[in-house]
C-alpha cells in the first residue's frame, strides 16, 4: 500500500471516530453528557456555554478534516484504482 494512502485512510478512520464522540457529547435539550460534565466542574451557567462553544468547535474541526481526507482519496484514487493496485 501507498504511503500516503494509509495516512489518508488513517486521518479519515480517526476523524470520522471522533467526529461520532463528539456529536453524542453536545446536549440536545439540556440533558447531555457536556451538561453532566460542566455542571460538575462548573457551578453557573457561564460554564456550561464554555464547554459547548468548545465541543462546537473540536466538532467543526473534526468536521473539515474528515471532509478534506474524504475528498482526498477520491481525487487521489478515484473508483476502483485502489484495488487495481
Amino acid at each position: 500500500m501507498n504511503p500516503l494512502l494509509i495516512i489518508v485512510i488513517a486521518l479519515l478512520v480517526l476523524s470520522g471516530i471522533g467526529l461520532i464522540i463528539f456529536i453524542l457529547l453536545h446536549s440536545g435539550k439540556g440533558t447531555g453528557v457536556s451538561d453532566m460534565i460542566a455542571s460538575s466542574v462548573y457551578s453557573t451557567q457561564t460554564g456550561t456555554s464554555i464547554v459547548e462553544k468548545n465541543l462546537d468547535r473540536i466538532t467543526i474541526v473534526l468536521a473539515i478534516v474528515f471532509m478534506a481526507s474524504l475528498i482526498a482519496l477520491m481525487i487521489i484514487y478515484p473508483h476502483g484504482s485502489i484495488a487495481g493496485n
